[in-house]
């Protein structure tokens, strides 16, 4: 089965932080560049970071504090989220694409995983 699964997510305190990972089976992330997404209700979906082999790219709300990395050998993607703010509460979603990427993250992604929820607390 072709799928990603995001999990990582919990309740932390603002200043805190999380490390979300996902995970690949039924295709290899090498072959792909890699984007983490967040939603919450009643607001567009937005591009947190993404990876492509020309580039890393991260939201202008998140650059300095998140970090995007990944290990080919476990086919995992994670997203380090440091400093998090309430801001930051929303469903997080990592994806896969064959396209490029670029600032924003925002092309046709081949595979979504189900998301993790992020709440931060004041």
């Amino acid at each position: 089965e072709v799928q990603l699964q995001a999990y990582g997510g919990g309740l932390v305190q603002a200043g805190g932080y999380l490390r979300l990972s996902c995970v690949a089976s039924g295709f290899t992330f090498g072959n792909y560049a890699i984007g983490w997404f967040r939603q919450v209700p009643g607001k567009e979906r937005e591009g947190v970071s993404c990876r492509s082999r020309s580039g890393t790219y991260y939201a202008e709300s998140v650059k300095g504090r998140f970090t995007i990395s990944s290990d080919n050998a476990k086919n995992t993607v994670y997203l380090q989220m440091n400093s998090l703010k309430p801001e930051d509460t929303a469903v997080y979603y990592c994806a896969a694409t064959t396209n490029e990427v670029g600032v924003g993250c925002y092309v046709w992604y081949n595979y979504w995983g189900q998301g993790t929820l992020v709440t931060v607390s004041s």
